[in-house]
């Protein structure tokens, strides 16, 4: 019976997804990425109160890949098409949603895979990273020019299939550098500085160039000890 609080929470994030396609076929692309960051939010509690409650299972975790695809791969993909992508010529639009929310499949069964040989940090931007970086983003509503646009679902498709390392916040694991942290600390205080609405997109981007300052700056780090 303990089981059904946090499969109960994670059944929510994929409600939540769901409500952001369909606020996206309403045309209603605010509200639509206001879900997929409501679902983040579901899916940050239900695995913390399945750990509380002592129950935590096989089950549960196959249900969350499911629902974290939904939430925040097809969703930001949708939306994504449907604010801008469909303009772009023939299908190209079409297509680079659907590397999106493939890339985000890929990440997921990577991530299933690998749980007992990847501890410490996440490999490659995590899904609800990617998706809510993506909708927050949409959320601005900044229209960028298409090819912008379209570079920033394949970056963000990439990175989450990609092998660098992010960190997971529990005190071990990747080694967190200085400098990237410097880098990213002024880059989110000149985005606020420029547009004070940001503030919900200035989480996900950073936490995104992060990964990729710190990865970089490891490469450094071995050099100089060979």
């Amino acid at each position: 019976m303990r089981s059904f609080i946090p499969n109960a929470l994670t059944a929510l994030n994929l409600i939540l997804g769901f409500g952001a396609i369909v606020s996206t076929f309403n045309g209603e692309f605010y509200k639509a990425a206001l879900f997929v960051v409501a679902a983040m939010v579901s899916d940050g509690l239900d695995g913390r109160v399945a750990r509380y409650l002592k129950v935590s299972s096989e089950f549960g975790k196959e249900l969350d890949s499911l629902c974290d695809l939904v939430s925040f791969g097809v969703a930001p993909a949708i939306l994504s098409y449907a604010f801008l992508l469909k303009d772009l010529p023939s299908i190209s639009g079409y297509i680079i949603a659907a590397f999106f929310a493939t890339c985000g499949a890929l990440r997921l069964a990577r991530f299933n895979v690998n749980t007992g040989t990847v501890k410490g940090y996440f490999m490659g931007l995590p899904i609800p990273a990617g998706g809510c970086l993506v909708a927050t983003f949409i959320m601005l509503d900044i229209k960028p020019s298409l090819p912008i646009f379209s570079i920033m679902l394949i970056v963000c498709g990439y990175l989450m299939v990609s092998a660098i390392k992010y960190p997971d916040f529990k005190g071990k694991g990747e080694k967190i550098r200085m400098i990237p942290v410097v880098i990213t600390i002024a880059t989110a205080g000149f985005i606020l500085f420029m547009k004070h609405d940001a503030i919900l997109f200035v989480p996900f981007f950073v936490y995104a160039l992060f990964g990729i300052l710190n990865t970089i700056f490891g490469l450094f780090d071995c050099k100089s000890a060979n």
